[in-house]
């Protein structure tokens, strides 16, 4: 059951761009040699919240993402440790310009319900998420990776059938881009890229993603969703890679209470957690060593600004407010898990990236907080005319916990006068969406692996919930994705940076780390992936 080499791998990998070429399948579960696998190949999986949609257009949260990774595959995807590898296309070339990507799909690849997947499958899901009318919020994406006409048909300027993404032939799709984007097959790996079978949604409409409608592409298939209960995914025996896929049962429960979630694992209810409470992080070190794990993350933890609110339009406002809080705090003593202080948009462990030397960053705290102070009063607020406004949050202790220690900083330095609010998932987004909040908590984790992901965000047409708009940001973008190097894209990367921290439209608070609780039967779950991805097919149970 082993898979390519992966030295072999990487190199193979590498040769894409250049040629035609047909990589191996890489095996789904890698079992190492020696190991004896259990007769129940089952695992229950914590997800933190209950899941918005199972519907690869509309997903943009991560527990969402999760259990559509189970079910749905697109072209390429990830191995355990993050490269980028072969999943319903097998090869692809691009043209010399680096704007024409053909690819070769896989032949025997089917739907759960034993129909081929073709390259029309994938052209009408495009035009399905860039049409207006699907309100995907994901749409940006194609814009931000330059798929022609992309833009214009989101703007309603355009049909969907003039996207560039056509069918040549059944098991041909070739996706035109405007100029080179030289990550593009990295982009790929986000569900919004995904095909969805079309028969189903233009039967059920939304109803199509429940379990006795939804037609499925990858490992796994919907049995059961209970809301705010559990999700529970089955085997699909029509997935091309079956033969490698150990676990023929996965369990999602959306656990938002992390001390339930925790509890629930030392029962033995629980295989992987979602996360476990902070506080009890350097018990849960010291007790239980084999079962935690502590790995890199692609992910930036912010206090979002709404700056359509008369008070946050004003970016002194803004940078007092992030220059008031303490890191350092927050890092080593209210987490403790190994987090970073943030001070810009891009984590370290994003391959490729060297961050700027920021101004800001270089202050002692103290220095911080005095121009804080001076910044705040400039902008008419001081302890007698003290700032106040919502804070709000999804409901979960780490962020409660998190928000009124900030909020208690924020009053301490400056005199302001937060009001603190949780809201459900749901809500908690549709607020985002609306633009409906004063400051809010925000997170994003990369959709793939290049500084791209975390900057286009914040660029004009990025899905940027503040709706903060700089001409000099976009421009550094725009010039980023021309650049003929690997460290000139990085010095547009550096301007875009430098930008953002003179305007400062969210309070980068710290990078993440990801830390999860997983028993020790079960094999396959990556440590070094610095991406989000653990998909369960990686996945299997010893005895």
């Amino acid at each position: 059951m082993q898979g390519i080499k992966k030295s072999k791998l990487a190199a193979m990998v590498a040769l894409l761009a250049a040629a035609p070429l047909v990589i191996a399948p890489v095996s789904a579960a890698d079992v190492p040699e020696g190991v004896t696998l259990a007769k129940v190949q089952e695992i229950v999986r914590g997800n933190g919240d209950e899941v918005p949609t199972l519907d690869p257009a509309y997903s943009s949260d991560t527990a969402s993402s999760r259990v559509i990774q189970d079910m749905f595959e697109g072209l390429v995807t990830q191995d355990t440790a993050g490269n980028i590898v072969p999943a319903l296309a097998t090869s692809w070339e691009k043209s010399e310009d680096g704007k024409v990507y053909t690819f070769h799909l896989r032949e025997g690849a089917t739907w759960s319900n034993g129909e081929p997947i073709t390259a029309k499958d994938f052209e009408y899901s495009f035009q399905r998420v860039i049409d207006p009318a699907t309100a995907a919020p994901y749409a940006w994406y194609y814009t931000m990776a330059n798929i022609v006409n992309a833009d214009e048909i989101n703007k309603g300027e355009l049909s969907t059938d003039q996207l560039g993404v056509k069918a040549l032939d059944d098991k041909t799709l070739q996706i035109t881009l405007t100029k080179p984007v030289p990550y593009f097959a990295k982009m790929l790996v986000h569900e919004s890229t995904y095909p969805v079978y079309q028969a189903a949604i233009e039967k059920y409409g939304d109803a199509w993603t429940k379990p006795q409608n939804i037609v499925t592409s990858s490992a796994y298939k919907l049995s059961k969703w209970v809301l705010n209960e559990r999700i529970v995914l089955e085997k699909s025996p029509t997935y091309w890679n079956n033969e490698k896929t150990e676990v023929t049962k996965v369990t999602y429960l959306p656990i938002q209470d992390l001390t339930a979630e925790y509890n629930r694992f030392r029962t033995g209810e629980i295989d992987i957690t979602s996360s476990f409470p902070l506080e009890q992080y350097n018990a849960i070190k010291k007790q239980r060593p084999n079962e935690l794990l502590t790995m890199p993350s692609l992910g930036t933890y912010y206090y979002l600004f709404n700056i359509n609110k008369k008070t946050f339009d004003d970016v002194r406002v803004r940078k007092a407010l992030a220059y008031a809080i303490d890191r350092n705090v927050v890092t080593d003593i209210i987490l403790g898990q190994g987090q970073i202080p943030a001070y810009g948009v891009t984590p370290p462990s994003v391959s490729g990236f060297e961050a700027p030397k920021l101004a800001w960053e270089t202050m002692s705290q103290k220095e911080r907080t005095k121009k804080a102070q001076a910044l705040l009063k400039e902008a008419g607020f001081d302890k007698k005319n003290p700032l106040k406004f919502e804070l709000v949050y999804n409901t979960s202790e780490s962020h409660k916990k998190l928000a009124i220690v900030v909020s208690s900083m924020w009053k301490k330095s400056l005199g302001v006068e937060v009001e603190l609010a949780n809201q459900e998932w749901k809500t908690f987004l549709q607020k985002l969406s609306q633009r409906d909040f004063d400051v809010a908590r925000y997170a994003w984790v990369g959709d793939y692996n290049e500084a791209s992901t975390f900057l286009s965000y914040f660029e004009s047409t990025g899905m940027n919930y503040a709706r903060w708009s700089n001409v000099n940001y976009d421009e550094a973008m725009k010039l980023a994705i021309k650049a003929p190097t690997d460290s000139k894209r990085n010095d547009y990367y550096q301007q875009a940076e430098e930008v953002f921290a003179d305007e400062m439209p969210a309070v980068p608070l710290y990078f993440y780390t990801r830390s999860v609780l997983k028993q020790t039967k079960v094999g396959g779950y990556s440590k070094t992936n610095a991406s989000e991805g653990r998909f369960t097919r990686d996945l299997y149970v010893t005895q």
